[in-house]
């Protein structure tokens, strides 16, 4: 996703741009679908490479993404198709376009640099901010939600499980001892205190607000679900490009890609096969696809980013 503001995100391009563009192998006459469209980077590289009548169905549950898509995707007109929503009702969108399959689908994970500078959406700590951290503002619950309300034991395990934070049982006495947290920076302070600053580059609370974010917009959820929506949607020799840019993402993507690549997927210790299981997938790419130095020279931010590919098979 972008990597500047909300103002400069125009111009800019996106994580793995080339690499995504070429994996999706655009053609003509094709329909395409990117399911965090942000401020329309990978979606213009689409619709160019697929004129003069290629199609594209953007969707994105921040609303200040798609005015920025909007705006950006004017200029090919109906071939852009923008609907606020996830991915992970991505079959209810291609229904109500009429559109009963895909040649691709574009997964581009995680936090876009323009919401993580946006002082008002409570995903940073660099400035102070209400708790939010909601990709579609419409929700009900926010990260002030979480830190404020849940029981201490529950508190430690959405950090550790969500934030891979081994410091989250030490943290979450701290938070519940300093109730109410006021803001982004009351929080990032407990935080640190709790868990020290340690030999690592990161912030001490990083994770810990990883950890939230993930919770309040029910991120791995909603990807389990897209990329079973994905698959459905596929038409026979069209690809799934999923980049993500942290482990918990990339375990799911890798385990999902891996699991409908095979035909049989019981234990292996089951004498014979008794679930059925028939692969629905070909994997492109075995490891991920990261990016190069340049291009993390450019974005620092694209260093943890990995992309897995696969291809739809022949329906049986």
């Amino acid at each position: 996703m972008p990597a500047a503001g909300w103002g400069a995100a125009e111009s800019h391009i996106p994580v793995l741009y080339h690499e995504a563009l070429d994996a999706l192998r655009l053609h003509p006459g094709g329909r395409w679908v990117d399911g965090t469209v942000g401020a329309g980077g990978h979606a213009a590289g689409i619709l160019e490479r697929s004129a003069p009548d290629g199609l594209l169905l953007g969707l994105d549950r921040d609303p200040q993404a798609l005015q920025l898509a909007a705006r950006r995707l004017l200029v090919f007109g109906q071939r852009a198709i923008l609907r606020r929503g996830s991915f992970a009702q991505l079959g209810e969108h291609l229904a109500a376009l009429g559109w009963p399959a895909v040649d691709g689908v574009l997964l581009d994970l995680g936090l876009s640099s323009m919401q993580l500078q946006d002082p008002g959406r409570g995903f940073s700590f660099q400035r102070d901010a209400p708790l939010d951290m909601r990709f579609d503002p419409g929700q009900m619950l926010t990260a002030a939600d979480l830190v404020n309300d849940l029981p201490e034991a529950e508190l430690a395990d959405l950090i550790r499980r969500y934030g891979e934070e081994p410091r989250a049982r030490r943290i979450a006495r701290a938070i519940v001892a300093e109730r109410p947290i006021r803001g982004t920076q009351h929080l990032a302070q407990v935080v640190a205190r709790a868990a020290g600053r340690g030999a690592g580059r990161i912030h001490p609370a990083t994770r810990t607000f990883q950890a939230l974010r993930i919770v309040v917009n029910d991120e791995l959820g909603g990807l389990e679900r897209g990329l079973e929506q994905a698959l459905q949607a596929l038409a026979p020799g069209g690809r799934l490009v999923v980049i993500a840019f942290h482990s918990l993402e990339d375990r799911i993507v890798k385990r999902f890609m891996r699991r409908e690549s095979q035909d049989c997927i019981c234990p292996p210790e089951q004498p014979a096969c008794t679930c059925g299981h028939r692969r629905a997938l070909r994997l492109v790419t075995r490891k991920p696809i990261r990016p190069g130095p340049q291009e993390v020279a450019r974005n620092p931010r694209a260093r943890s980013a990995r992309m897995r590919v696969a291809e739809r098979l022949e329906l049986a």
